[in-house]
């Protein structure tokens, strides 16, 4: 009977720390072994990607998590600092795999392994990373895919040929009804043997804190979270958060057609001309200022005068009127009669200048003065 009690004893003490671990305890167990679920993630939805912060930073896209208590949760896409210099990163993916959608979480290595052919965007277009490389202790970006600003980021290069034939579907799992039916090269399952780093600290807040909002729940937002991407990870209100969805036309939904241009920059000790004026030909080399040219060319505007009243025009008229009657009272008195002013002559009228042909044509008339008379 002693031993009895005392194995029942040891346990229940062994059963006690079990039974005192609260649900996110064992959420957080199951989201590192793996998860399965019954119901497909959903869609993705299509965002702009923030500013590169700087140099050395890698683009983590955005994916749907699985929490037991609510359901998929959207991790936003974030900018990251790899553990090593020389890693990539490998997003992680959902799969159909014996009736259930099984996620497979992502890791850095030193090459781009397989993530189920999903279409995240920005470089990751469902197989390899065409968004930039490593070359020695410097990372290249690809401006055709990445939103970087080369005030502070000198390694960029434009490649649009890596956005030819780009699946656009929004399907975020791989395989089951609807799924993308993709499968891993052997290359490929060989770099998924090689040595692999887990996500960094950074990344893991960036999950965390999307998992606490509410708004970023499906359930309440419905495919449209309220944080689409940070420009660093775990900053959910920084300046540089995406809160909207983006145009049709964004890199993210990549192709030929819908791929912006970019300017090319100036180099160093250069200025370039502006391209948007068009030389004229035959064009004086310095012209007057534009306001100077106006006062030139354009004539001078006559200010409308205002109307005024009939009473003014009577009151200048009325001394000419007395002069007149003053006139016509004086002639009376002379015996006459004041017929008014005089008036002017018509100016002549000057007569067309004779024909020279005419008076070639005509005879000279004889003088009666000349000599036999």
């Amino acid at each position: 009977m002693k031993r009895i009690a005392t194995t029942l004893l040891v346990a229940s003490l062994m059963a006690t720390p079990m039974l005192l671990l609260p649900a996110t305890a064992h959420a957080a167990v199951s989201i590192g072994i793996g998860v399965s679920v019954g119901v497909p993630p959903p869609a993705l939805p299509v965002y702009s990607q923030p500013i590169a912060p700087g140099p050395g930073y890698l683009w983590t896209p955005g994916y749907w998590a699985w929490d037991p208590s609510f359901g998929y949760y959207w991790v936003p896409g974030s900018w990251v600092m790899p553990p090593q210099i020389g890693l990539l990163w490998t997003p992680g993916w959902w799969g159909w795999s014996d009736g259930y959608y099984r996620w497979t979480p992502g890791y850095w290595g030193t090459h781009v392994g397989f993530y189920g052919g999903v279409n995240y965007g920005y470089g990751y277009f469902g197989n390899g990373y065409a968004g930039g490389y490593w070359r020695g202790n410097n990372f290249f970006y690809n401006r055709a895919v990445n939103n970087v600003n080369i005030t502070n980021i000198r390694n960029v290069y434009v490649d649009r040929t890596v956005i030819n034939n780009i699946n656009t579907n929004r399907v975020s799992y791989n395989g089951g009804r609807g799924g993308i039916v993709a499968r891993p090269s052997a290359q490929q399952r060989t770099w998924a043997s090689q040595r692999r780093f887990q996500a960094t600290a950074p990344q893991t807040r960036q999950r965390e804190t999307a998992m606490r909002d509410p708004a970023q729940r499906f359930k309440a937002n419905r495919g449209r979270p309220a944080v689409f991407a940070t420009q660093h990870a775990g900053n959910f209100g920084g300046p540089h958060a995406v809160r909207a969805p983006a145009p049709v036309n964004s890199r993210m939904v990549a192709s030929p057609e819908r791929a912006r241009p970019m300017a090319r920059a100036p180099q160093r000790g250069m200025v370039e001309a502006p391209r948007d004026r068009v030389q004229q030909p035959n064009r004086p080399a310095q012209q007057p200022p534009r306001r100077e040219r106006e006062r030139v060319m354009q004539a001078p505007r006559e200010r409308a005068q205002p109307a005024r009243p009939m009473v003014q025009q009577e009151r200048r008229s009325a001394p000419a009127q007395e002069r007149a009657y003053e006139r016509a009272g004086a002639a009376r008195a002379r015996g006459g009669e004041y017929r008014g002013p005089a008036a002017r002559p018509a100016p002549a009228t000057r007569g067309a200048p004779p024909s020279r042909g005419n008076e070639r044509g005509k005879a000279r008339p004889k003088d009666d003065n000349g000599p036999g008379h």
